[in-house]
């Protein structure tokens, strides 16, 4: 569909997802008068409760896709793995943006690394694994180590085990259920760090600043803006989102994970993965910049010019994960803090109830 099509207030955005980050995208279409339709299986969606209407049905239902689409001027998504058919039928009917390319990139690793080492950013060497004898050559090839992820559907750890020695590696093909799966070389990093790029209708990108990451059970516990990383470092990691998202002919926000080895001028960047849609290392932005993660997407889908991204303010975002939610009050009273409760009816381990922004006046 043309690049053409742009909205005006009052209009209506799909929605494809009804979790955290589909209910922070509707908010942030509120605010600039815009209408969200969200589409979503699950009937206990948190997004539903800040829409202005909401489907429930699988996201194989054609009538009830057919539906969907003649409510919407355009459609987005809120996780990258949309069933590729339910995309490409939704294309043909109004603009989907991001595009039905991004999901296929990122919905499979291998695709993913081929489409990075086309696009001329720095990745970690990998060797497709599809058996036990794939595992052991590749192994071989790669220094004995490496990180064996399921080619799709794998995330917050999921779907993937570190090969350190010869130990691991046996059995490391059957934890994975056997599934189709790259092996990745082992990287030793100094960090875990971010930028969320965002690019509209008419090729223009802007990214924002370099976050820095902290995980815990392989779940993002922190991001910390700035960023312990030379200024050459920070703007080597824009530009490689900037071409990410060019290359893709991009339209909306990405999240783009990379990791950094060395220190001060030998600092390095390889990106590990790209995520085709807002980003939870992104959510710091909420409070600590000029125009959200999420108003920058809204904006972009939109078809309307992106805001500006500036940083006022130094900021750690921290996820609230099962029960910490529970700390809601202690949250407020902190004058630092800015609580994001997403809603949801039951907190389980591991699961993702919140975050807070506790930003301090801007240093650097």
């Amino acid at each position: 569909m043309s690049n053409e099509i742009r909205l005006k207030p009052g209009d209506t955005i799909g929605i494809l997802g009804g979790g955290q980050l589909g209910r922070m995208l509707s908010l942030a279409a509120a605010s600039l008068g815009l209408k969200t339709h969200v589409f979503c299986p699950d009937p206990s969606s948190p997004a539903f409760d800040v829409s202005f209407t909401h489907t429930v049905a699988p996201y194989e239902d054609i009538s009830a896709l057919d539906t969907f689409a003649a409510s919407c001027g355009v459609v987005t998504y809120e996780f990258e793995n949309v069933p590729g058919p339910t995309a490409a039928h939704l294309a043909s009917r109004v603009p989907v943006r991001p595009g039905v390319k991004a999901l296929e990139v990122s919905q499979d690793r291998l695709s993913e690394k081929e489409f990075l080492r086309s696009a001329g950013v720095a990745i970690a060497d990998f060797a497709t694994v599809d058996s036990n004898d794939d595992l052991e050559a590749a192994l071989n090839r790669l220094g004995g180590a490496g990180v064996l992820k399921t080619r799709r559907f794998g995330y917050d750890g999921k779907g993937q085990v570190i090969i350190r020695t010869a130990d691991d590696a046996k059995g490391a093909f059957d934890k994975i259920g056997r599934a189709p799966a790259v092996l990745e070389k082992l990287i030793p990093f100094e960090r875990e760090v971010s930028v969320i790029v965002a690019r509209d209708v008419d090729g223009t990108c802007q990214a924002y600043d370099i976050a820095e990451n902290h995980h815990e059970n392989h779940i993002l516990k922190t991001s910390t803006v700035p960023a312990q990383v030379s200024p050459s470092t920070a703007s080597t990691a824009r530009d490689m989102a900037e071409r990410i998202a060019s290359s893709l002919d991009y339209v909306g926000v990405m999240g783009v994970e990379m990791f950094l080895s060395g220190s001060g001028t030998e600092e390095t960047l390889l990106v590990n993965e790209i995520a085709p849609r807002v980003h939870n290392s992104g959510h710091w932005t909420e409070d600590a910049c000029l125009t959200s993660q999420f108003e920058q997407h809204i904006r972009a889908v939109a078809g309307w010019q992106l805001g500006s991204g500036s940083r006022h303010s130094d900021v750690v975002m921290e996820n609230l994960i099962g029960d910490e939610c529970d700390r809601w009050p202690a949250v407020l009273a902190d004058p630092s803090a800015r609580l994001h409760l997403y809603g949801k009816a039951e907190a389980r381990p591991g699961r993702k109830m919140g975050h807070v922004n506790r930003i301090k006046p801007k240093s650097i």
